[in-house]
């Protein structure tokens, strides 16, 4: 007999129909076919639980003064406030009556246990996370079997300057105490909410903005005041500093303030410049408004005027790619090399990585001022001898060829492209594949290669969107200043997984720029599924430096994973949980088959 869910929506090859299972709301199938596909399994009862874990300040400022109210109208009552964070994890509960708090905790619905989609199924605050939206799930309507007692009503809380969401607002009962005035109730109490948060932050901006005056006078020195929200600097800070080092700084300075109210380390910058920096707190402990950095060069790096300000870090124009991690340094190590030995050069990389950005970075590192044709074996099948045609000309005629999609190319003739590409013995011939090898009648003529480079994906070099956002953005406006991107907005989109890559970001960007109306780019200006990181796994700063470090081990092995564990010091077993716990596909590793 299959279940209220499955006749909704499918699983298997059988003809039911759907109509039986009676009317649901658009939005619950749209979450139960979410949870299917992640692997969200209906008898499931484990929550993700940490029994110590941030808790969000701001949210829980602005928040607790009306729950505290809304506790005491339902005192006793048959209702339970509920308030998670921007990970679904709750952080605050105000029970109802016994029997309903009883029942809360057999079930772990309690302080500390998160109830993210991904991980619990359809309920009112994962859904209502996922969705970006007040959300309602009443009874059947829940994709767990054990959470179908009760009926649940969460509205996200956003963050009225930055457009984040902060957190989530539920109110749950049982099925059968369910009141229509329960929803006006939670969405009057969110824009409440909303609007302390409001007020809270015009008042911590003020101090900010104080306390950077105060330091301005007093010192000589480069200075930022800064939170997770906004960053003031002075001149000589704005040309020590660039986008994603006030970031840095704000990480570093929550980090190292743990231990008092004014601290003094050492900083390293954009463009490997160290910096002596001095942290002060803004506001008390346990209701800090931001930190004030003043930071000085060390004596042998202290630079006499301001860096300049480039169109994207180590652009193409000074002949390095836009970037800043390891992985993006490897990168370019491997194409300085395949320049100096000027022979026909393979790019590899998944889709969207920005192989044809290489490609062409390559040309005009070869022969700037020089034609280049650009190809796609895509096409090849439409007309395989007019393709072969095309490119039998442009290898005779001036400049590099560049051919997209070699892996694709028609197999008809495949054998007589082999043979045109093993003519060629320089550079001028430069390709494009997601893998070398493969068991296509392609593979051939990718051996004709001897020079290949792997372009990274986006997901193992999300610091580097610091520098490549500018340059999408100046390629996506040509005719204008390119907006920027506020530093709390660069940490969330360095935060994501990017499973299109540097393609998938511009197309963020390109609509976060239009919605900015060339205002820097906060997070109210991205869509609203990239304005978070919400389950997905590795989101708070701890667990992606964790997570980053197991996927570069994984990339320096070409996805060997018993490489991979020696080289990280643990079991292959430890491994593959925590590939598990990140949500690392084995299937997108470089090397995905080998074991």
């Amino acid at each position: 007999m299959r279940t209220h869910r499955e006749l909704v929506i499918g699983g298997d090859d059988r003809d039911d129909d759907p109509a039986a299972a009676g009317p649901v709301r658009d939005e619950i199938v749209s979450s139960w076919r979410r949870c299917r596909l992640i692997g969200v399994t209906t008898s499931g009862e484990d929550v993700p639980y940490r029994p110590e874990f941030e808790r969000p300040n701001r949210l829980l400022r602005a928040a607790d003064p009306v729950i505290a109210r809304l506790a005491e109208h339902i005192d006793d009552g048959p209702a339970s406030i509920l308030l998670a964070d921007s990970d679904a994890q709750i952080i605050d509960r105000r029970a109802g009556r016994r029997e309903l708090a009883n029942a809360l905790d057999r079930l772990l619905v309690a302080p500390g246990f998160t109830y993210a989609e991904g991980f619990t199924g359809t309920n009112g605050i994962g859904s209502a996370l996922e969705e970006c939206r007040p959300f309602v799930v009443s009874g059947a309507e829940h994709f767990r079997d054990n959470l179908q007692r009760f009926t649940c009503i969460g509205s996200p809380v956003r963050h009225p300057v930055s457009g984040r969401v902060e957190g989530v607002l539920d109110v749950t009962c049982l099925v059968e105490d369910r009141h229509e005035l329960l929803t006006p109730l939670v969405l009057a109490a969110v824009r409440e909410i909303e609007a302390r948060m409001l007020a809270d932050a015009s008042r911590r901006e003020q101090m900010l903005l104080d306390r950077f005056v105060r330091a301005g006078r007093r010192s000589t020195a480069a200075v930022v005041s800064l939170n997770e929200d906004v960053a003031i600097a002075n001149t000589a800070a704005a040309g020590l500093t660039e986008l994603f080092d006030q970031a840095a700084l704000w990480e570093w300075a929550c980090r190292i303030l743990g231990a008092g109210d004014d601290v003094t380390g050492e900083v390293q910058l954009s463009d490997d410049v160290v910096v002596q920096a001095r942290a002060t707190r803004v506001g008390e402990r346990g209701a800090t408004v931001g930190v004030v950095v003043e930071m000085r060069p060390l004596p042998d790096q202290a630079v006499g005027t301001p860096r300049p300000r480039r169109r994207g870090r180590g652009a193409a124009s000074d002949g390095r790619l836009p970037g800043r991690s390891v992985a993006n340094r490897r990168l370019q190590d491997a194409v300085d090399a395949a320049i100096a030995a000027d022979r026909p050069l393979l790019v590899c990389g998944e889709p969207g990585a920005g192989k044809l950005f290489v490609a062409t970075h390559v040309h005009g590192r070869r022969g700037p001022g020089e034609p280049v044709t650009v190809l796609d074996a895509v096409v090849s099948a439409d007309d395989p001898a007019g393709w072969l045609v095309q490119l039998t000309d442009a290898l005779g005629g001036p400049g590099d060829v560049v051919v997209r999609h070699l892996d694709q190319l028609a197999p008809t003739i495949a054998a007589r492209v082999a043979s045109v590409v093993e003519r060629v013995t320089t550079a001028r011939l430069i390709a494009t594949a997601r893998r070398r090898g493969g068991r296509g009648a392609a593979r051939r003529v990718l051996d004709h290669f001897p020079v290949s480079v792997t372009v990274p994906p986006l997901r193992y070099r999300g610091e580097d969107i610091a520098d490549l956002a500018p340059h999408l953005l100046g390629h996506a406006a040509p005719n204008r200043p390119a907006p920027r991107l506020q530093p709390g907005t660069l940490r969330t989109l360095a935060s994501l997984d990017w499973p299109g890559n540097v393609r998938e970001l511009a197309a963020v960007l390109s609509t976060a720029a239009l919605c900015s109306l060339g205002s820097d780019i906060g997070h109210r200006h991205l869509p609203p599924e990239y304005r978070s990181a919400v389950g997905r796994p590795g989101s708070s700063s701890l667990l992606r430096a964790e997570r980053d470090t197991v996927l570069e081990a994984l990339a320096e092995t070409g996805g060997n994973k018993l490489a991979a564990a020696e080289r990280l010091g643990v079991a292959r077993s430890t491994l593959y949980r925590k590939m598990r716990q990140f949500g690392i596909e084995d299937n997108r590793l470089p090397g995905a088959d080998r074991d």
